[in-house]
């Protein structure tokens, strides 16, 4: 049975933690206040918006197994480096406003826990944690923790379990979409796809997939280029398992902000402190308890992730050694992005600005990057000379223009509405 486990952990890669770090706190943020507005009303998309994320990530896993490089690396080959460095330098920006935004989610949950402890004192703390663990850490150590942390996002099935009196109700309306053509309605469904369907996800995942390579030794990209059936087949259930548990997470949010907010009259949730705050008198200290748990290990996983990924995107673009492999000495460009990254997010809470206003500005941003890196990864994904065998087929060809056309209507719906 321990044999068991131990095999199927090992199996147990990037798709997973990718998929984990997904739902965020600024992501619980969203999902919270998509339930509490809306009730039961948008729990369809969690199944809606789960083939085109796992078509997208399997495509840039793949990419980054078989070109032996990550997604930014191989794009840079293929156009002009200003036009990929524009990308990128708005990718640092839209991660280091959510950094800031999860730092400040997880300070604001434990000062709810334990009130001794001033907000900015939490802040820094779990700031500097966050950065001693990232550089002093091996890759191999820091992907075991991710992937023990990925599993405090059960605490919102948990929650769901506890809160919820009326299953036929939650069931009916989660395989009924209800759709209402009006702004609030549109602008919720285009703020949970902008959540789910993120670019630092397809940076994080083909970079680690090299990194995994790394591990068995293939140092050199000569060496990484090629993947066999089987790992590619590995990769392949990873996403799926990956992606199908990060829409799970997204499922029981929404749904628990539905049973506890929406149907108690509270159709506006500002952040993940008040959800938490809120859950006390409605569905007891223990939810809340859950909750707020769920809030610091899911941030604990998410923003290390942002930052390395913008640090991944920067490093490939200029040719500097990257990789959490490597020792601070070897990569001090790499390392140096994601301490930037990283204190500059933490500053964001300190000098005024609206967490919520800043977020959506990301979402702006990420609006505009992912159909624009969509249609590049797609191309890239279908070239033959890069791919080989293992370059697109026509499923993937069709799912992934349809996740195209999907973000790129969500990003034409921010500025209209």
């Amino acid at each position: 049975m321990k044999n068991k486990l131990s095999q199927c952990t090992k199996k147990i890669g990037p798709g997973f933690i990718t998929g984990a770090s997904d739902d965020d706190p600024s992501g619980i943020a969203t999902y919270t206040q998509v339930g509490a507005q809306f009730g039961f009303g948008q729990l369809w998309m969690a199944f809606l918006v789960l083939p085109f994320m796992i078509s997208i990530q399997e495509m840039v896993a793949r990419i980054g197994m078989v070109a032996g490089q990550g997604v930014t690396a191989v794009i840079k080959k293929h156009y002009p480096r200003w036009l990929v460095f524009v990308f990128v330098a708005l990718l640092l920006i839209a991660n280091t406003i959510n950094i800031g935004a999860d730092i400040g989610a997880i300070a604001d949950a434990v000062h709810l826990l334990v009130p001794q402890f001033s907000f900015a004192f939490l802040a820094i703390a779990f700031a500097l944690i966050i950065l001693i663990l990232e550089i002093t850490v091996s890759y191999r150590a820091y992907a075991k923790i991710l992937k023990w942390l990925a599993l405090s996002l059960f605490s919102y099935a948990f929650t769901l379990i506890i809160v919820t009196h009326n299953w036929p109700e939650l069931l009916t309306h989660a395989f009924i979409p209800q759709i209402k053509l009006n702004r609030e309605f549109l602008i919720g469904l285009t703020a949970v796809l902008g959540t789910t369907i993120s670019p630092y996800l397809f940076i994080w995942q083909s970079s680690e997939e090299v990194e995994e390579e790394i591990c068995l030794g293939r140092t050199s990209v000569k060496k990484r280029r090629g993947a066999t059936k089987k790992e590619i087949k590995n990769m392949r259930w990873d996403t799926i398992i990956g992606m199908a548990f990060s829409n799970l997470i997204m499922f029981c949010i929404i749904a628990t902000a539905a049973n506890v907010f929406f149907q108690n009259g509270i159709f506006d949730i500002g952040s993940t402190a008040e959800a938490a705050e809120a859950l006390k008198p409605l569905a007891g200290r223990f939810a809340a308890l859950v909750f707020c748990l769920g809030i610091v290990g899911t941030g604990l996983l998410a923003i290390p992730i942002l930052s390395a990924s913008a640090s991944y995107a920067i490093a490939e673009v200029f040719d500097w050694p990257e990789g959490l492999y490597k020792k601070f000495r070897q990569a001090h460009g790499f390392y140096g992005v994601i301490i930037f990254s990283t204190l500059v997010g933490l500053t964001i809470n300190f000098i005024g600005i609206n967490p919520i206003k800043a977020l959506f500005g990301a979402a702006v941003l990420n609006g505009i990057i992912t159909p624009l890196l969509l249609l590049f990864i797609i191309k890239i994904a279908n070239d033959k000379s890069v791919m080989g065998k293992y370059k697109n087929g026509r499923l993937a060809n069709v799912m992934t223009i349809a996740t195209f056309l999907l973000t790129a209507i969500s990003a034409a719906l921010i500025f209209i509405l």
